[in-house]
């Protein structure tokens, strides 16, 4: 379909087939399987919950050269559930607290006022993607003219699928660059992530080295690519719905639903992708063990069983979380 509206032909699919059989798989499956994209919101929330049969590991097939052969996202049970319950330690709500107050809104408003004089503003150039890109390099801890090259690095990683060699170059790079800074916050903790991932244990079990590279990796893809889509998908929404800018405008109890609906209107990532660990059957459609299956996060969050004009951006629909988020043991970390 077009590119520009991926929606009406997924609407087509998720009617007519639900689960889409393609035999010629570019994924990095097993060589010679199929491909399978799961449409509808039932089929997609089975099998994010089963992740015995619909395994992650392909994530670690498909980006574990740039990301990591320890990075959670591609891990399964239990091994992801031990790496999730120590990484969650940094991320409490007396973090999340002080980070608001502290990074969160001063590197919004240090933005803003770089611009603000102009009138005029690419939000995406010039706000949506530096914002997140800061805000990670301070719960780091990084010096601040160390920001520059750092975002210059997420940039890289997050272009792997297309310059792969560029990808892999940017993620030795970071290891390099971190690996001093690591060895400083095991010696003497600062307030600060790495240093909270570096003190996190959880009988008597903390993480070594690589498995912290790999999750400071996966924050730049999984924290700044996502961020800046979606706060630049909210803005669009509330600009071209000046009634709804309004409304957030005059009551701020209103974001958290607004932030909703627009990571439902329009997903930061619209597929991600699992593989069958063994034979299986999931609506009634046969798939064999190794073939990639993709769950179609953006078809699902516009189904129109689950909302009424599912296609309009409505920060006052009924609350449903979408499925934009993952589901099961997987759910996004940063939600």
């Amino acid at each position: 379909g077009n590119v520009r509206d991926p929606y009406t032909e997924m609407a087509r699919l998720r009617r007519e087939e639900g689960i889409q059989r393609i035999d010629m798989s570019v994924m990095p499956g097993e060589e010679g399987k199929p491909l399978f994209i799961v449409y509808r919101h039932e089929d997609i929330a089975a099998m994010l919950r089963d992740n015995e049969t619909f395994s992650s590991a392909i994530v670690i097939q498909a980006f574990g050269e740039v990301l990591g052969k320890r990075v959670m996202l591609g891990m399964d049970e239990p091994e992801h559930g031990r790496h999730r319950a120590l990484v969650s330690k940094a991320f409490s709500q007396k973090a999340l607290a002080r980070w608001e107050e502290n990074l969160v809104g001063r590197v919004g408003n240090e933005l803003i006022d770089g611009f603000v004089r102009d009138g005029r503003v690419d939000l995406v150039k010039d706000f949506t993607f530096p914002y997140p890109t800061r805000i990670i390099a301070g719960l780091l801890g990084l010096p601040e003219e160390d920001y520059p090259q750092f975002q210059r690095w997420s940039i890289s990683l997050l272009s792997f699928t297309i310059n792969p060699e560029r990808g892999k170059a940017a993620s030795k790079a970071l290891e390099e660059y971190f690996a001093p800074i690591l060895a400083a916050r095991r010696a003497d903790p600062q307030d600060d992530l790495i240093s909270s991932l570096a003190a996190a244990e959880i009988d008597g079990e903390k993480l070594d080295d690589d498995e912290i590279f790999s999750f400071l990796r996966l924050l730049l893809p999984a924290g700044v690519e996502t961020t800046y889509r979606s706060l630049g998908n909210l803005l669009l929404g509330l600009l071209t719905h000046p009634d709804q800018l309004d409304a957030v405008r005059a009551d701020r109890s209103l974001i958290p639903q607004a932030i909703e609906e627009a990571v439902r209107w329009e997903a930061p990532l619209l597929t991600i992708t699992r593989v069958a660990a063994h034979d299986t059957v999931l609506a009634g459609v046969e798939i064999p063990a190794g073939s990639s299956v993709m769950p179609m996060l953006g078809a699902a969050n516009r189904q129109d069983d689950r909302y009424a004009d599912p296609d309009n951006f409505d920060i006052f629909r009924q609350a449903r979380t979408p499925i934009s988020w993952g589901h099961g043991a997987h759910v996004c970390l940063g939600m």
